[in-house]
């Protein structure tokens, strides 16, 4: 889990830049403990996605931990290149050579973003959209609908024992790795405001999605016969289907386009995913045609 950091280097980039004496073992420290908060993260964020996405989660983490400890020992090489002023003085500083540091330092720092949008990744898997035209669509969806519930009371609860305690020490059902992937909140209140809204407005789209499915199961939709072709509802697909006798002209073409059909020359058919949608604008553009 985790990555050797280089302390020799280290050292010496401490001593390029500073006169106070430095404290051996810091940098693996402060390093295993970010790495220990990713782990906490990607543990926490398991408990709420179906398990095909653990092995993902997990790639991630360990992602994060070796592509850190890299980010890391590249920094103290840079600082270890050429001391500050106060270290090389005045009068023997080379402001070049500096200003070649400087410049790669900056261009250095531009990934460390990448490495902390991994913590985000392992944040976001899982969550993604289920399509319709999954057989356990409806199944999966529940499951998600369940979890984020779940997942939403246990945040609630979390902040309310925040906000009346100041602490989370005693908070229950509150593990360890728990604690360590919500301490990066600490400065917002624990869990931010943006998070729970979120959370509400998740939870209220896969409330719809189901509901909409369920109502689709009981009355599938259908589709209709026009004059100069047949519009077909293929639930096997998933597709809306629109199918013309001759080639439809450049302005129709341009409006089912703009409606988010596309041709699909294996199909023979300008389609896009079935839904009530769909279906209201196949009528709109068909009507105008």
């Amino acid at each position: 889990m985790y990555y050797p950091i280089d302390e020799k280097t280290a050292q010496i980039a401490h001593n390029m830049n500073s006169y106070r004496t430095f404290q051996e073992g810091k940098e693996t420290a402060e390093y295993r403990e970010a790495v220990d908060a990713a782990f906490a993260l990607a543990a926490e964020r398991k408990k709420y996605v179906d398990p095909l996405h653990h092995k993902k989660i997990d790639a991630l983490a360990n992602a994060y931990a070796r592509q850190l400890a890299a980010w890391k020992n590249k920094h103290f090489s840079i600082e270890s290149r050429y001391p500050s002023v106060m270290i090389a003085g005045p009068a023997r500083f080379n402001n070049y050579k500096k200003e070649k540091q400087n410049n790669a330092r900056a261009a250095h720092w531009k990934a460390y973003d990448k490495i902390k949008g991994l913590l985000a990744k392992i944040e976001s898997t899982g969550t993604g959209g289920i399509s319709a035209d999954d057989p356990d669509a409806l199944a999966k969806l529940k499951g998600k609908l369940e979890s984020l519930e779940r997942n939403h009371a246990e945040m609630k609860a979390i902040n309310a024992y925040y906000h009346k305690y100041k602490t989370l020490d005693g908070c229950p059902g509150l593990t360890e790795e728990m604690r360590r992937a919500l301490e990066r909140y600490q400065h917002l209140g624990f869990i931010p405001t943006y998070k729970l809204s979120y959370n509400l407005a998740e939870i209220k789209r896969v409330k719809q999605r189901i509901e909409e499915l369920e109502r689709r199961a009981e009355k599938p939709l259908q589709g209709w016969t026009f004059e100069g072709g047949t519009v077909d509802a293929n639930a096997s697909d998933n597709r809306l289907q629109i199918f013309f006798d001759a080639k439809p002209d450049e302005t129709t073409r341009s409006a089912l386009k703009s409606r988010g059909f596309k041709w699909s020359p294996r199909a023979g058919a300008w389609q896009r995913q079935l839904t009530n949608n769909a279906i209201h604008a196949a009528r709109e553009i068909l009507q105008a045609s």
